[in-house]
């Protein structure tokens, strides 16, 4: 898939990972669907944006309206993580409903594909529309797991 004339879609250099974090919990805050449990959502997204950031392989997807960050996410390239797209697909919600989270995820997924991974993960809420609609469209199925406990 290539972006649209008015977007721009790359791997963004580190200057541009503060950015996409904020444009990251941003999306989440205005969204319905992750409000009631914005809190511990900030939480896990954040500790997995860390762990990915340890890793010298983690690459930062970046899309672009004008000079904006719109979307992206952050992509752990070590067959071992836990998660590889980190958060998955996020786009604020003024974007959505333009065929950008899939411009999104069939790019992070051949980013991927192109270093060597043969399967990619992501956390998601059961239920949400990117479980519901958009991990479908590229044969994406849930796996259960099973809730962290504090020790």
């Amino acid at each position: 898939m290539v972006a649209p004339g008015h977007y721009q879609l790359d791997v963004a250099p580190a200057d541009d990972h503060k950015e996409t974090r904020t444009m990251i919990t941003r999306s989440f805050a205005i969204d319905p669907n992750w409000s009631s449990a914005l809190h511990e959502t900030n939480s896990i997204v954040e500790n997995a944006i860390k762990r990915s950031l340890n890793v010298d392989t983690t690459a930062c997807l970046a899309l672009r309206h004008g000079a904006r960050i719109i979307g992206g996410m952050f992509l752990a390239v070590d067959a071992d993580a836990s998660e590889h797209l980190v958060p998955g697909p996020c786009v604020l919600m003024e974007y959505r409903n333009r065929g950008l989270g899939t411009l999104l995820l069939s790019a992070a997924l051949r980013h991927l594909r192109d270093a060597g991974l043969t399967r990619a993960s992501a956390i998601t809420c059961e239920g949400s529309p990117v479980a519901r609609f958009l991990y479908p469209k590229f044969n994406g199925s849930p796996s259960p797991i099973a809730p962290l406990l504090a020790a």
